[in-house]
């Protein structure tokens, strides 16, 4: 197998894993009855970020190969994460009124997901040396 084509099969593989997750995770949310603010989408946003932190702090410090990079960074973790899906519910929560809920959708993900791959560099820089 070529190289390309098995760093596709790795992404591919990996987003399998990635999107299963995070579907698993709206399902959970919706279970417990978290409906009236988007709860999947922050969990799976800020969970996503602080992996995404630990792999990048990792990285810098031992080898990483280009095929886990690719599954677990690419695949895994960008199939895991959601960008649109948050985009949408910041849409629909905008226009349906809930300028309130839109924002604090927009404000605890940008900035806890920004939090959440520092805490994660220096998490894994304490701990690991």
């Amino acid at each position: 197998m070529n190289n390309l084509l098995l760093h596709f099969f790795c992404v591919a593989a990996g987003g399998a894993v990635g999107a299963s997750g995070r579907y698993a995770i709206g399902l959970a949310m919706q279970s417990i009855g978290l409906r009236a603010f988007p709860f999947a989408t922050l969990t799976v946003n800020i969970l996503g970020s602080f992996l995404l932190g630990l792999l990048l702090a990792y990285g810098q410090q031992q080898s990483v190969s280009e095929t886990t990079r690719l599954f677990l960074g690419v695949g895994v973790l960008g199939a895991f994460t959601t960008f649109s899906t948050f985009s949408v519910e910041v849409v629909t929560l905008a226009s349906q009124g809930e300028m309130l809920k839109a924002a604090l959708h927009i404000g605890l993900n940008v900035i806890i997901c920004i939090a959440a791959v520092v805490a994660a560099m220096m998490l894994y820089s304490t701990t690991v040396k």
